[in-house]
């Protein structure tokens, strides 16, 4: 059985184990015991509560997608044929392992995605055979990302 704890208040000690473990999540709770001058405990009753209050999702490894072969980091902007057909996109963009980020928005476009490829040539296949298939879209706008100057998480 999972507990799920909709309203719990974080405090500064969760915010501090929250600030360790965003810098590394692999960090063992008892070394951030000792960092914080608690028991480990300690530390795994409060992860264990941010977890069942849905504050902390899971930990993964940040991968650097350009050492990996993949130089082509796209933010697509997405106009549909209809507000309505907003789901149906969605569901279909899923289904593509290029697309790693979307963004349901206000403002000129109804969706904005992030796309990786490995090379122009790829992205283009992608765009022309996969993207523009798919009937509910009516336009987009590609912008090519030369650089990622600020990429950090926001601190509790």
């Amino acid at each position: 059985m999972v507990l799920r704890m909709e309203n719990y208040q974080i405090d500064t000690l969760d915010r501090k184990i929250l600030k360790i473990l965003q810098a590394d999540a692999k960090t063992p709770f008892t070394e951030i015991a000792q960092k914080l001058i608690v028991s480990p405990g300690t530390i795994h009753q409060r992860v264990g509560k941010l977890e069942a209050a849905g504050i902390i999702r899971g930990s993964k490894y940040c991968l650097d997608y350009a050492r990996l072969g993949y130089d082509v980091n796209v933010l697509l902007g997405i106009h549909l044929k209809n507000a309505k057909d907003c789901p149906a996109v969605i569901e279909q963009l899923r289904r593509l392992p290029e697309v790693v980020e979307a963004y349901y928005t206000t403002g000129n476009y109804a969706l904005i995605i992030r796309v990786i490829n490995k090379t122009i040539s790829d992205y283009h296949r992608f765009l022309v055979e996969k993207l523009q298939s798919i009937k509910e879209i009516q336009s987009t706008e590609s912008y090519i990302c030369l650089d990622v100057p600020i990429m950090r998480d926001l601190s509790p």
